[in-house]
């Protein structure tokens, strides 16, 4: 026999070696049973964490810096580039939009110094130098591409991949058109790259 440890406001208590029944032992199973926790669903408006982009597509835009959401998606998306990963060279904002050549990330997202001047179109009086709103980063021309992809071939494939499943089917460009800076997923980058090689559909 043995002490157990004495609980505040009882008396020692020797415990004795029990001895389990049948339906003791039964019983123990039917509490355990009951004790099972049910299935936790999960929550259709839980956040789940973000995709990790390795390529891009950067619009070369002379307009200012949209607050509407817009461009902080477009902000949050140049802060997630790493060294060494590549983006689309897109030229927006002509009589002919499309993809022009390639670049390369060589400095990752660091405070855009444009906002705090005056005198600059991307001024933003709102941002200060204790919180920076806007961020901004370093690319390096790789190449132009071997023929010019327009915008309007790629529309063309974007609807027939919606229908098919193809790899442009949820491309950024015309699911989230309005963005300067969009991601795009290793499979769109490699379907857009072989396009070079062919002939303008």
């Amino acid at each position: 026999m043995r002490q157990t440890k004495r609980k505040r406001g009882t008396s020692p208590v020797l415990e004795e070696p029990k001895e389990v029944t049948e339906g003791a032992e039964q019983d123990r199973k039917s509490i355990t049973k009951h004790k099972k926790h049910k299935a936790v669903k999960a929550n259709p408006r839980e956040k789940k964490p973000q995709e990790e982009y390795k390529c891009w597509l950067m619009k070369s835009e002379p307009e200012t810096r949209i607050e509407k959401g817009l461009d902080m998606k477009a902000r949050n998306f140049m802060r997630a580039m790493k060294i060494g990963q590549q983006a689309f060279f897109y030229h927006s904002n002509c009589k002919e939009p499309g993809i022009a050549g390639i670049v390369q990330i060589v400095k990752e997202s660091y405070v855009d110094h444009t906002q705090f001047d005056p005198k600059n179109p991307h001024y933003d009086a709102s941002s200060s130098q204790d919180n920076p709103k806007w961020s901004m980063v370093d690319v390096q021309f790789v190449r132009k591409l071997k023929r010019y992809i327009p915008l309007a071939e790629l529309k063309k494939l974007h609807l027939n991949d919606k229908s098919s499943g193809g790899p442009l089917r949820n491309i950024a460009l015309f699911t989230r058109a309005r963005l300067s800076v969009q991601p795009l997923t290793q499979e769109e980058f490699d379907f857009i790259l072989k396009l070079e090689d062919q002939k303008d559909i």
